[in-house]
């Protein structure tokens, strides 16, 4: 009978099995999943409409600006009357935005 802590039993547990490759996540936006997810008309109306908002909601149209409305139309999702789940789009619209207008 091999005591637990055998030196056999520490290699195995700390050596990496070679022959299987180490697993790989992927980091997937939700914003951009679900309006890549929606048809083309839907995420050009979507789009055009986060325009308008930040036209009309922000005084620069900064990248800034943008987030902050987004997340204002995210914290007033439930007394919409869009309802829920387009607003959710449309916060997500907002963001596309304001990450398009960071760029350089």
């Amino acid at each position: 009978m091999r005591a637990f802590g055998s030196q056999s039993q520490k290699a195995a547990m700390t050596r990496p099995n070679r022959q299987e490759p180490a697993p790989r996540a992927k980091v997937v936006d939700f914003d951009e999943a679900m309006l890549d997810a929606c048809p083309d008309a839907e995420r050009h109306d979507l789009m055009t409409e986060a325009d308008l908002l930040a036209r009309a909601f922000t005084s620069e149209g900064r990248p800034g600006e943008i987030a902050r409305l987004a997340e204002d139309v995210q914290s007033g999702v439930p007394h919409l009357h869009q309802g829920r789940a387009y607003a959710r789009r449309l916060v997500a619209a907002l963001r596309r935005l304001a990450h398009s207008r960071a760029r350089p």
